[in-house]
């Protein structure tokens, strides 16, 4: 993003009038030329082509479904409640591995892949009970191992151009941390803060990496998204006509279009009223590109 270009502010249009209850987790399949999302409190994962316009749901749980992450032969990872799930392109369904089974009041949250492939997953306390969840690394030996334990409220997740930095969002902390990456191991280390919110400002919750290094987060209650460039500095904002965004991901033809979800879950009836738009797919053309969402191996591991 170019020095004349900073401190943009964005407007964006309606993509989709979705009218999710609680849309999250957008990634880009390619292949399909579609967006994938997930209404979580619905149970649903969406398919969505920009181009044709058509939409579609690929699958439907009786648990809350926080991500749909895509696998590299065309199958699905999906959490659901304290499960992770293969869904293959025949609905075919498998347990991958479950998490904290033992507190009900948790489930997974967020979930990507590294650029290795590997996925990570993070859990979250619906009473956000201080330090109750975790983010989890599932290895190529089928093991859900805890690497960030003592979080609260699980949220972005995502990696920087050179794959040496991971970047996670614990909500509740009103912050962006980093991290450095071992990319060999899936190793963690030298946690530090990237960027603070100000509560008044929005709760930090998914994230989005752009080819240029910036850090795109939505901020739930904040009305929002947040370009971050690699030195932690807000550089633009995407003003949205909704209280909620959820998570920006970049897709469509060269990854040059953001799409941010949104929710009306936590509105008012009124509040609902105030804001018919809540719940839908927003778009914009930033100027800047996405990376490629790096798919699963959790394909081949479930087969």
């Amino acid at each position: 993003m170019s020095r004349e270009r900073q401190q943009q502010t964005i407007t964006p249009r309606v993509a989709l009038a979705a009218g999710d209850e609680l849309g999250e987790g957008p990634v880009w399949r390619p292949a399909d030329g579609e967006l994938l999302r997930v209404d979580i409190l619905r149970g649903l994962v969406h398919a969505w082509c920009p181009a044709s316009g058509a939409e579609r749901v690929l699958a439907s749980f009786d648990g809350q479904v926080a991500a749909a992450v895509p696998c590299g032969d065309g199958s699905l990872v999906v959490a659901v409640d304290h499960d992770l799930v293969h869904v293959d392109r025949a609905g075919r369904r498998a347990m991958v591995a479950s998490a904290e089974r033992a507190k009900p009041e948790n489930r997974f949250n967020d979930c990507r892949c590294d650029p290795q492939g590997r996925l990570w997953a993070g859990t979250m306390s619906k009473r956000r009970d201080p330090g109750a969840a975790a983010l989890y690394r599932l290895d190529a030996d089928r093991v859900l191992r805890c690497v960030v334990p003592g979080t609260t409220l699980s949220n972005g997740i995502g990696w920087s151009p050179d794959g040496a930095t991971m970047y996670f969002i614990d909500s509740t902390t009103q912050r962006i941390d980093r991290f450095d990456f071992d990319g060999a191991t899936g190793a963690l280390s030298g946690r530090r803060p990237f960027a603070l919110v100000e509560a008044a400002d929005g709760m930090p919750d998914g994230l989005a990496v752009d080819a240029e290094g910036g850090v795109w987060v939505a901020l739930f209650g904040g009305g929002a998204v947040r370009r971050y460039g690699p030195d932690g500095r807000c550089d633009a904002i995407l003003e949205l006509p909704v209280p909620h965004p959820t998570c920006p991901a970049f897709g469509g033809p060269g990854l040059a279009t953001l799409y941010v979800t949104t929710t009306r879950h936590r509105l008012s009836q009124a509040e609902r009223a105030g804001h018919p738009l809540a719940g839908a797919v927003f778009a914009c053309e930033p100027g800047v590109r996405g990376l490629p969402a790096t798919v699963s191996s959790v394909g081949s591991l479930a087969s």
